[in-house]
């Protein structure tokens, strides 16, 4: 369970339910008061080394960011939700966009007024709209804080149209699996080998459980999606996909294989993340392969086409080898 160092909010969180609920529940921790959640000088001013250390602290505010993105993968729109930001410590993260601006997990208290927003475009569109409402943070480790998750299921599943979905790299699903929700929830479960997870993904689930957790899902009736995401070419990975693919394979349910679809999603990665790992994570492994990658616009480094070509081809012969008759979404 996610203890924070300190707390850091908006005055005006305790207008909603929500904020007087945490300010409640984290009385005894610390607090700093902050005019913006997404401008707190003191934390931009650290440096790179304090990057884990920061990942300790929780910041709320109330969200102002309420557009809908169009998106053409698993949804109609990547959807501004309840948190952004993480306690894990993915060396990849995405959310590292701007050096210590987006390293902690922040909590927007305004949820109402966000679900809102999500039913009433559903119910005016004249096709089925389905939301990704998980793309900058993880509900599944949130939930343990704030119990939104059990929240926008519970308030969202007699809603007359539209969908939810959202990814998770955590296995605390225990408090969703009673729940009713009328089959409008796909849950995507990302997965790796064990080795990258370890030397990777810090802070996040094993393995052994996010399989786990697929199964328990899937026999609570969720729609599940499995990302075999971020694949992260170091010097064996066939080996590694391989044998990830083969325990899928051999440990997901019958009732997983037979309609789970995949996303396949390889690594981008930054020369600010290269800044912030050497400093905070100085014994790890250095995800940055000159060899093998190419610039991919200021700042950002992805496969040169060839390796990833080559890689694609692999991924999609062992796919087809152990998940025959399961769909891939797509291979970015």
């Amino acid at each position: 369970m996610f203890k924070p160092k300190a707390i850091y909010f908006e005055k005006d969180i305790v207008n909603y339910p929500l904020g007087k609920e945490l300010m409640e529940k984290y009385k005894d921790i610390p607090k700093v008061e902050i005019e913006n959640h997404n401008n707190i000088e003191e934390m931009r001013k650290n440096p790179n080394s304090e990057f884990a250390n920061m990942k300790r602290n929780l910041i709320i505010g109330i969200r102002k960011t309420h557009k809908f993105v169009e998106n053409h993968k698993t949804s109609d729109y990547l959807v501004p939700y309840t948190s952004s930001g993480c306690t894990a410590a993915c060396m990849y993260c995405y959310l590292v966009c701007n050096y210590n601006k987006c390293a902690y997990l922040r909590l927007f208290v305004n949820r109402e007024q966000m679900l809102e927003k999500i039913i009433k475009t559903a119910e005016k569109s004249e096709k089925e709209l389905t939301f990704e409402i998980g793309s900058n943070s993880d509900l599944v480790l949130e939930n343990t804080i704030t119990n939104n998750l059990v929240w926008t299921i519970e308030n969202f599943k007699d809603t007359k149209k539209g969908k939810l979905t959202f990814p998770t790299k955590f296995d605390m699903v225990d408090p969703i699996l009673p729940l009713n929700h009328k089959g409008k929830i796909t849950i995507r479960m990302s997965v790796n080998p064990e080795e990258i997870i370890n030397k990777v993904e810090f802070g996040t689930s094993r393995l052994t459980g996010r399989i786990e957790a697929i199964n328990k899902l899937k026999e609570a009736g969720y729609n599940i999606g499995i990302l075999i995401a971020p694949v992260i070419l170091v010097n064996n990975w066939k080996e590694l996909y391989k044998q990830l693919i083969q325990r899928l394979s051999q440990e997901l349910s019958e009732k997983v294989k037979k309609d789970a679809f995949f996303e396949i999603i390889f690594m981008t990665y930054s020369y600010v993340h290269t800044k912030i790992n050497e400093e905070a994570f100085p014994n790890s492994i250095n995800l940055y392969n000159k060899d093998i990658m190419t610039g991919r616009g200021r700042g950002k480094y992805w496969y040169k086409s060839q390796v990833r070509n080559e890689a694609e081809v692999f991924l999609r012969e062992q796919m087809n080898k152990y998940f025959p008759n399961n769909k891939i979404e797509y291979i970015v």
